[in-house]
Order: structure tokens, then sequence, then C-alpha cells
């Protein structure tokens, strides 16, 4: 018999082709070759599309602290049920290559040509195009 409440508050965060944000938040990165990489820290959501602009991955680090935050675009993501987490097309050598920021950098989501640089970066169009 299943616990109706836990199945119920499963069904109020996931379905088969919707997550919810809390529930995407924390979950695992993994590399081109399986191993995992990272964790979702946040998604970043364009206000007035609502598209998912970024993945904000936190990597590196210890237990947390230290850890640099690298913003993946969306479309970069698969979603992967034998790995329960995300998949990107991408090695752990290319994401320490890539742009970041750290917890203490104020990080300027609003400047187009860091957008411009991080799509390039991942050879996707910028999120809003």
């Amino acid at each position: 018999m299943r616990d109706t409440a836990a199945h119920e508050a499963l069904n109020s965060q996931e379905t088969i082709s919707l997550i919810g944000s809390d529930k995407v938040e924390g979950t695992a990165v993994y590399g081109l070759d399986g191993n995992h990489i990272g964790s979702i820290e946040r998604i970043m959501l364009d206000k007035r599309s609502g598209k998912v602009a970024y993945a904000v991955m936190s990597f590196g680090g210890f237990l947390g602290i230290g850890a640099d935050h690298y913003p993946l675009p969306w479309a970069k993501l698969t979603y992967s049920d034998s790995l329960d987490g995300y998949q990107v097309d991408i090695t752990e050598a290319q994401v320490k290559g890539a742009p970041k920021y750290s917890r203490d950098d104020d990080y300027d989501w609003s400047d187009r040509e860091r957008d411009r640089q991080v799509s390039s970066y991942y050879g996707v169009p910028p999120y809003w195009m």
C-alpha cells in the first residue's frame, strides 16, 4: 500500500513532464561521462517570457564552502532518469574553464555581453533569442 500523503506531495511538485523549482534546486549535474560535477543551486527565469534562462550550478569547494557558481544555459541540460539528475554534454574539465562567479561576487544578470559570453562558451544561442 502506498503512502498517500507522500504520493500527493510528489504530485504537487513533479509530474512526468513538469517539476517544481524547489525540486530542481539541489539536483545533481553529471558530465558527458556520467560523473557527478556539481549541483543546481538555483534556476534563473526570464520574468517576461517565462523561459528558464540558466541553471546556476555550484561546483568545487568542500561541502559547498568555497564553491564557485556556473551559469549553465538551460538548453544544455537534459534530465536523465537513470542518473536521477541533469546531464550536460560537456566534461568536468570544460566546466572548469567556463564563465563563473564566486558567492562573494555581485553577478550582473542584466549584462547582455556576459550572457553572450556564456552562450558562446556553451555553443547555444542566448536564451532571449
